[in-house]
């Protein structure tokens, strides 16, 4: 049964315009309250009554955990934790904290579909698909190079692969799991140079391909993913590289 504990660890918020605060003192709440996966939060209008902040600032914080796969919301029962919320203490930001979770999460499903996307590629690519992968990975590497906005050009290579692996489910879904991430406008994890040391990696999952090797390219996948996830990592640590 749900009691009133958990409220007692949160106090008002002084500027009720700042959502980063209603979110730090929601995950502080969390740990204080020692809540963890399965657990259900307070139900919003108390929350947002302990604050002194309307419900909709409450349910806005709240829709930011749930674009991030924090939490789960269940009409007419209330909303449960899904993730473990890290702890807001420290130098780097929560909501960094937030988003490099959520990140972590999105590479674990991705490391299962892409690597198997890629073994399927290689055992079943036509003659044209493994020269176009190859011709996408070359255009991909030299914006790279030229320091270029890469996204468009980073999709079109790994969607050429999961058609090339005859089943389009695999992008399907990983398009819908990218689609459902939310980060804030500046997070780090949406920076041009973000994910930059996988891209060597890109070239040895194509030519894997090319060469009709399921186990090269499987495991060139987990190297290309190996380096974003240590990326991940060290910005949770430091915080995220200054821009230039």
């Amino acid at each position: 049964m749900l009691h009133d504990g958990p409220l007692s660890y949160l106090e008002p918020i002084e500027n009720r315009s700042r959502g980063e605060a209603i979110l730090e003192a929601l995950a502080r709440m969390i740990h204080q309250a020692d809540l963890g996966v399965g657990d259900r939060l307070p139900p919003e209008v108390m929350m947002a009554d302990q604050l002194g902040v309307g419900r909709s600032t409450i349910r806005e914080a709240l829709n930011r955990w749930e674009g991030l796969g924090l939490i789960r919301r269940r009409r007419g029962d209330g909303t449960y934790l899904t993730a473990p919320i890290p702890d807001p203490e420290g130098p780097v930001p929560l909501l960094i904290k937030l988003e490099a979770e959520a990140v972590l999460r999105l590479l674990e499903v991705r490391r299962t579909l892409e690597r198997d996307a890629a073994r399927h590629a290689a055992t079943r690519a036509s003659a044209f698909q493994r020269s176009e992968i190859s011709r996408l990975c070359g255009i991909l590497l030299s914006i790279v190079e030229r320091g270029q906005n890469y996204h468009a050009a980073d999709r079109q290579f790994h969607e050429a692969i999961f058609e090339a692996s005859g089943n389009p489910l695999f992008g399907h879904i990983l398009s819908r799991l990218n689609i459902a991430f939310e980060a804030s406008e500046d997070s780090p994890f949406k920076r041009r140079a973000f994910g930059l040391a996988s891209f060597p990696f890109h070239r040895t999952l194509a030519d894997a391909i090319a060469d009709r090797d399921p186990d090269g390219a499987a495991l060139a996948v987990n190297r290309l993913l190996d380096a974003v996830d240590a990326e991940v990592h060290l910005i949770m640590v430091d915080g995220p590289p200054p821009t230039h």
